[in-house]
C-alpha cells in the first residue's frame, strides 16, 4: 500500500482524552509498517468562554464537577490509562484553565512549517500542560513550545500579539460543529471516515488499515 492516508484530528490541547488519543494514534501508526499516514491537527475549544487570561483551574473544575470524589475518580482513571501510553499526568500541577484560541493559532501556523513540525508542537503542548502544569494560554509558553518544535519563532512572536488567524480558527471550529463533531478527539480518515473518542490503539490501527486497503483498491466513496 504505497498511497499516503490523511488523518485530520479534531482536538483541544486541554482535553486529556485528546492527549491519550494522540499517543494511541502514534502507537497505531507505528504498528502499521506498510501504511503511510499524514496527521494534521484541527482546532476545537471545549470552552471558548474562558477569558484570555484563563481561570483558576481548581475552582473551574469544582464548578463543573463539584467538590466530591467524582473529579478525583476521573483523574485517577486518566492517570492509570495514561501510564499505559507513556503519559505522566500531573493534574495537581495544573493551576490555570487557559483559553486555547492562541494555542490553536500557533498549531495552525506550525502546519505551514510542515506536518512533522505541527505534530511535534501538538505533542509538546499536551505534555507542557498535562505533565508539567504549564499555562498553554501564556504567550511565553507558546513561543517556547514553538521554538522546541522547530518553528520560526520570529513569526510566532510577531503574529501572536495580533488577531492573526483568530477568525480562521473560529471558522474551522464552526465547521467541525456543522459536521456534527460535538466531542473530541475525533479522527477523520481521508476526510470522510470518522472515529470518535480516544479509542484504543488496536481499534485505531484497524480503522486505518481498513481505509488504507479500500483506498489501495480504489474503493473509497467519493467525498460528499
Amino acid at each position: 500500500m504505497s498511497e499516503t492516508l490523511s488523518i485530520d484530528v479534531v482536538s483541544d490541547v486541554v482535553c486529556p482524552w485528546c492527549f491519550l488519543g494522540q499517543k494511541r494514534l502514534q502507537h497505531a501508526i507505528e504498528s502499521l509498517k506498510d501504511v503511510s499516514v499524514e496527521v494534521r491537527w484541527r482546532p476545537f475549544q471545549l470552552d471558548p468562554t474562558i477569558p484570555a487570561e484563563g481561570k483558576d483551574r481548581k475552582a473551574y473544575m469544582q464548578a463543573k464537577f463539584g467538590d466530591g470524589d467524582r473529579l478525583k475518580q476521573i483523574h485517577a482513571n486518566l492517570v492509570s490509562l495514561g501510564a499505559v501510553e507513556g503519559i505522566s499526568f500531573d493534574f495537581d500541577a495544573i493551576k490555570v484553565a487557559p483559553n486555547t484560541l492562541d494555542a490553536h493559532r500557533v498549531i495552525r501556523w506550525a502546519g505551514t512549517a510542515g506536518i512533522a513540525v505541527q505534530n511535534n508542537l501538538v505533542a509538546r503542548l499536551f505534555s507542557a500542560y498535562f505533565e508539567h502544569g504549564e499555562n498553554t494560554g501564556d504567550p511565553h509558553v507558546l513561543i517556547e513550545a514553538a521554538r522546541e518544535a522547530g518553528m520560526d519563532v520570529s513569526i510566532v512572536e510577531t503574529l501572536l500579539p495580533t488577531d492573526a488567524d483568530a477568525e480562521a480558527v473560529r471558522a474551522e471550529i464552526a465547521t467541525a460543529s456543522r459536521m456534527g463533531i460535538t466531542g473530541v478527539p475525533c479522527f477523520l480518515i481521508e476526510g470522510r471516515y470518522a472515529v470518535m473518542g480516544a479509542q484504543d490503539t488496536d481499534t485505531l490501527a484497524d480503522a486505518i488499515r481498513q481505509v488504507a486497503e479500500a483506498k489501495a483498491r480504489g474503493e473509497l466513496e467519493k467525498a460528499v
